[in-house]
């Protein structure tokens, strides 16, 4: 017995594209006007009429000839092509385009601007209240 699925099985086809939109089938079932367990029988089914793979194409928001010709290896191939992975730990790496101490040192720059205008803010506010209750 093989666990291989047949490479036209149109239901698996729809099962993975859905599964890579991450979407669950409830969503599915709710777009198509069904319920999970018709999505789950049709997602089983290896032939599917065609108004009805016309609707889960809409639905899933893809063309018909998309889920015909859909291949699992093909999606591997274009991944493994595009996403690089420089790194031998495969953990995620911050290079950043500027010096951290440089940013650092402008943040605390802005940081003592701001105190010393605050410090202004609060003489010119004694100032005034000074001027007020001399002028009574």
């Amino acid at each position: 017995m093989s666990t291989l699925t047949k490479p036209n099985h149109i239901g698996r086809k729809i099962s993975r594209i859905r599964e890579l939109k991450d979407m669950k089938q409830e969503a599915l079932a709710q777009a198509l006007g069904t319920n999970q367990q018709a999505v789950s029988i049709m997602e089983n089914s290896e032939t599917i009429e065609e108004e009805k793979l016309i609707e889960v194409a809409k639905a899933l928001g893809v063309t018909v000839e998309a889920i015909k010709n859909f291949s699992e290896e093909a999606v591997f191939n274009i991944i493994g092509n595009t996403v690089t992975n420089h790194d031998s730990a495969g953990f995620f790496q911050y290079h950043p385009t500027f010096n951290p101490i440089d940013k650092l040192i402008e943040v605390y720059q802005e940081k003592e601007k701001l105190y010393e205008r605050l410090l202004q803010a609060e003489k010119d506010k004694n100032d005034y209240l000074e001027n007020l209750v001399k002028g009574k």
